[in-house]
């Protein structure tokens, strides 16, 4: 059997299971989809999001990129954000890194890597913020999981800055921000920060939202 076949035969043994628990469960889904959280996590395999957080189909919309990004240029994010936040009426919106994430460890480097280097240059951007901080850590890997933790820092202040969240955050009330790591070696995530609806920014990201 070819391993997309052997994909195809578990998707059926998947669904068989589910009916058998419940067998209105796809028709309910089909009919809703009302999540709660909306999460921008990185594309790395090894992290993924019902899985990690055990929930089920429905229960999280997901966008995913290397390193878990949030670009102000990216309309796919952008697209992404103003759907969930304005349809689906998100209450959370969750950015997850991981340590060990290889977008990270290559931003790190001077190593041309051809296209993606211009989607990196946003985390050597953090690293240049914080670079007397990042340069102190002798330990590589140490230095790689703290860049780790600044850049899901950074994203998650990103996200305020946009007007899709300040339109939500002035006139809903609605969502709060959320930066979480997750550590590859014992599958535990954890919070790093948490930023409420209508957090103070600097005034220069703040839009003058009217009341409608």
């Amino acid at each position: 059997m070819k391993s997309y076949q052997k994909l195809l035969l578990e998707n059926k043994a998947w669904a068989k299971e589910h009916v058998e628990m419940d067998k209105d469960f796809f028709m309910r889904l089909a009919k809703l989809q009302s999540p709660e959280f909306l999460w921008i996590g990185c594309s790395d395999s090894r992290v993924p999001a019902n899985e990690i957080t055990n929930t089920a189909p429905g229960e999280i919309f997901v966008h995913r990129n290397i390193a878990n990004l949030v670009v102000h240029t990216d309309l796919n994010l952008l697209s992404v954000l103003q759907y969930a936040v304005q349809v689906l009426k998100v209450k959370h919106i969750i950015v997850c890194g991981h340590y060990g994430c290889g977008g990270v460890r290559a931003a790190m480097t001077q190593n041309d890597l051809g296209l993606i280097n211009k989607w990196l240059r946003n985390i050597k951007d953090t690293y240049r913020i914080h670079q007397e901080e990042l340069n102190a850590i002798a330990d590589e890997e140490k230095r790689a999981d703290r860049l780790t933790e600044l850049s899901v820092a950074e994203q998650v202040m990103n996200l305020a800055k946009t007007s899709i969240i300040q339109h939500a955050w002035k006139e809903e009330n609605r969502p709060m921000l959320h930066g979480w790591v997750y550590r590859l070696t014992d599958g535990i995530l954890h919070n790093l920060i948490e930023m409420e609806p209508n957090t103070p920014l600097d005034p220069i990201y703040q839009y003058i939202i009217q009341a409608k």
